[in-house]
């Protein structure tokens, strides 16, 4: 399964206030927390983790549907193993005892993350991110294996294979 999360930074600049007292300790662990103090833009840690969390928690749970209700507690998630560049990232997060590997993409507008439960199938995505319309909702006709949306931004994976396969 694969699931991803796109997180528009002005928007969440304007509906989040993260740095309240408190906020940071309800959905990252101390390891994260750590990462997001020490580095030089605590905006895009805080974002970036939260990305590949929803990324993984939507691909984990596309697999369990049909099962209970479904509750996303961001601190069950834990992230590790991330490499930084100026514009993508790479790590994996654990959920439920299961790895997942997880693909950013970092911009001044948005970060996008992709995640999955093995490196090959992130070899295999095609992504596709384009202006929201809330009231546009043809993409879904392209049935797309994970859709994402936030803010100005809408965010369409599809598996190669799936492609494909529809062809």
């Amino acid at each position: 399964m694969i699931g991803n999360d796109i997180v528009d930074l002005a928007a969440a600049a304007a509906e989040s206030n993260w740095k309240r007292k408190g906020y940071l300790q309800k959905i990252f662990n101390e390891s994260e927390r750590f990462l997001i103090h020490a580095s030089n833009d605590a905006n895009m840690m805080v974002w970036l983790l939260w990305t590949m969390k929803e990324a993984v928690y939507k691909a984990a749970e596309r697999g369990e549907r049909g099962t209970s209700v479904k509750t996303f507690a961001p601190c069950s998630l834990y992230c590790n193993n991330l490499i930084l560049h100026e514009s993508w990232a790479l790590g994996t997060v654990v959920y439920k005892g299961d790895s997942y590997f997880c693909k950013s993409s970092l911009t001044l507008d948005y970060i996008h993350t992709i995640a999955a439960e093995s490196q090959m199938t992130l070899s295999l995505v095609s992504t596709k991110i384009e202006d929201y319309d809330i009231a546009d909702q043809t993409y879904k006709a392209g049935k797309p294996d994970s859709v994402s949306h936030h803010g100005r931004f809408l965010a369409l994976i599809r598996l190669l294979d799936s492609l494909q396969s529809t062809n």
